[in-house]
């Protein structure tokens, strides 16, 4: 297997950048993601189940009223910023010279 591949897998995937650029800062709740990307609930609710999965987002849940659950970047999930900050610094270059 590619590691560039294996990396371009996950980014790829839509709206996964904007996931792991708005939980770089910490921890977010769901309607406070949904609200920053401008994503469907299901779609959205399907990007972090599998970003769970592939161990870059926790997931805890609150048993308040109302129950929330909030998401953060795990510790492989950090290993992504870098790479979604050299995309935005690439993407800013290409646009200005477009």
């Amino acid at each position: 297997p590619c590691p560039v591949e294996a990396v371009a897998e996950i980014i790829a995937r839509r709206w996964v950048p904007q996931i792991i650029r708005d939980l770089e800062s910490g921890c977010k709740r769901f309607g406070e993601l949904q609200s920053s990307i401008g994503v469907s609930a299901r779609i959205l609710s399907l990007r972090l189940h599998e970003l769970e999965q592939d161990g870059l987002v926790s997931r805890k849940v609150f048993a308040e009223i109302p129950p929330h659950t909030e998401y953060a970047l795990t510790e492989k999930g950090q290993l992504l910023v870098p790479v979604i900050d050299v995309m935005r610094s690439v993407g800013q270059y290409f646009i200005a010279k477009a």
